[in-house]
């Protein structure tokens, strides 16, 4: 009973000014426990040394940028190419050529049909089947192969929006649709 009396008094200056010095050297808890910390003296509790504040993280660097993605051509597209109601802006035949060679054309063939406003054009690599194996063992089909992997390149990504094997009349598993990103102004 007396100490509920001193409840309802509230504290002196004195108690309220030691009591406000040991709120500042407190952490709040975390989360509410049934078991309550052992009390420390009083002089050990206004001694007591703040704790260093957390170091912050560092903060995270926007992503850069990369090449946008790539997008296979529609199936409407397609079905318009096949009937021929769609008409192929450029071809770029690679026959017969070597992979460094191939390479240089692709990148030129694909800026200057950008440059001209192309939308679609077909690349024909061959089919590679039926050619023997050179003497040294060399493989067949290597432009059908590396084509698809040069287009999704990042230094060709800012010219193609996307590439599929092309119709059988065509040029089928030979030859690829390759659509034309818009040249930005």
């Amino acid at each position: 009973m007396n100490g509920d009396r001193q409840r309802r008094r509230g504290l002196k200056a004195e108690d309220r000014a030691l009591w406000d010095e040991v709120k500042k050297t407190i952490d709040p808890l975390r989360a509410r426990s049934d078991q309550v910390p052992p009390e420390q003296p009083a002089a050990e509790k206004l001694t007591a040394p703040k704790k260093p504040a957390k170091p912050r993280p560092a903060p995270i660097a926007p992503a850069v940028k990369g090449p946008p993605p790539l997008a296979p051509i529609d199936r409407r597209l397609r079905q318009r190419l096949v009937r021929g109601h769609v008409t192929i802006d450029a071809r770029l035949d690679l026959h017969g050529l070597k992979q460094a060679e191939a390479r240089a054309r692709l990148g030129a063939f694909l800026a200057a049909a950008q440059a001209r406003g192309a939308s679609l054009v077909l690349v024909i690599t061959g089919k590679g089947e039926g050619a023997p194996a050179d003497r040294y063992g060399g493989e067949r089909g290597v432009l059908r192969r590396q084509v698809p992997m040069w287009l999704a390149l990042p230094e060709l990504r800012s010219l193609v929006i996307g590439f599929e094997e092309a119709s059988p009349s065509h040029g089928g598993a030979g030859a690829l649709y390759v659509r034309i990103r818009r040249r930005r102004v």
